[in-house]
């Protein structure tokens, strides 16, 4: 088999696998959709570094820095684009929905997941949150009337089964279990997040690009503001700046940017497993 024969094949099996059962979508899904949400995936996959920076930063307020960084780092994308003439155009409503996105998926779901990475090891965090994606599959349906194909509820069986082998007999710690209530709470609000956010996009009244500025902006605003008015802002080293820095520029305002594309045609339970990993 040659390339060319080898790259329209996997096309095609990526194709079935991802669009079985969902007749009703209109989504084509290219193989290059795919790969540019893994290595989005792969870029998120640093939950060790917000390990070492959650030793010196209180969680709420070092979220709040890497998502508020990572919006001004969008400022100027936005002006040297072509989609800030598109900001005359958002309804009023359209920015209500953008603030709650923005709610959902960065002051609670990013607030929550930092608060449980204070609690709990990293590879105990994500695998709670790889709970999610039976979440997202059943409000799918409900909201979206998107039916996952039996290859999705297989993976999903096979993903579940080995979070419950990891955790059986459950046995934590007394201060453990707020970080377990915080990812509790993470993962209700990144389904809403996803679920909403792919309602969104689909649309394609509003670019992925704004989506994220906006929603971006409206939810690093309220996760600075719940941070630093009870503790103050925090006295940061060249290491802790280093790190928020990495984790906005590079994990947040490149990824988010990126991985929007992808995302408004990708159906939404994929996207929710890949964000669990």
């Amino acid at each position: 088999m040659d390339t060319n024969s080898f790259l329209k094949a996997l096309r095609t099996c990526l194709k079935k696998l991802f669009t079985k059962g969902r007749e009703n979508e209109q989504t084509e899904l290219s193989p290059l959709a795919v790969l540019k949400a893994l290595f989005i995936v792969f870029l998120w996959a640093t939950w060790v570094l917000i390990k070492i920076g959650l030793q010196d930063i209180p969680a709420l307020t070092f979220a709040g820095l890497r998502y508020a960084l990572a919006f001004v780092c969008l400022i100027p994308v936005i002006m040297l684009s072509q989609e800030k003439k598109s900001f005359g155009k958002i309804s009023q409503e359209d920015w209500r929905r953008l603030l709650i996105l923005g709610i959902l998926l960065y002051s609670i779901t990013q607030g929550a997941s930092f608060v449980a990475l204070t609690y709990l090891p990293a590879v105990t965090v994500n695998l709670i949150w790889s709970f999610s994606s039976i979440i997202v599959a059943v409000m799918g349906i409900f909201f979206l009337a998107e039916r996952p194909s039996k290859f999705q509820w297989l993976g999903l069986g096979f993903a579940m089964f080995g979070a419950v082998v990891y955790f059986y007999p459950v046995e934590l710690e007394t201060n453990q279990i707020w970080g377990v209530i915080a990812s509790l709470v993470g993962i209700l609000a990144n389904a809403g997040a996803v679920i909403f956010g792919r309602n969104i996009n689909r649309t394609a009244h509003i670019s992925p690009l704004i989506v994220t500025f906006i929603s971006m902006g409206w939810g690093s605003i309220g996760l600075l503001i719940i941070g630093i008015l009870p503790q103050g802002f925090p006295s940061l080293s060249l290491q802790n700046w280093a790190i928020i820095a990495w984790l906005a520029v590079v994990n947040t305002a490149f990824a988010f940017q990126c991985g929007n594309t992808p995302c408004a045609r990708i159906p939404r339970l994929n996207r929710a497993s890949s964000m669990a990993l």
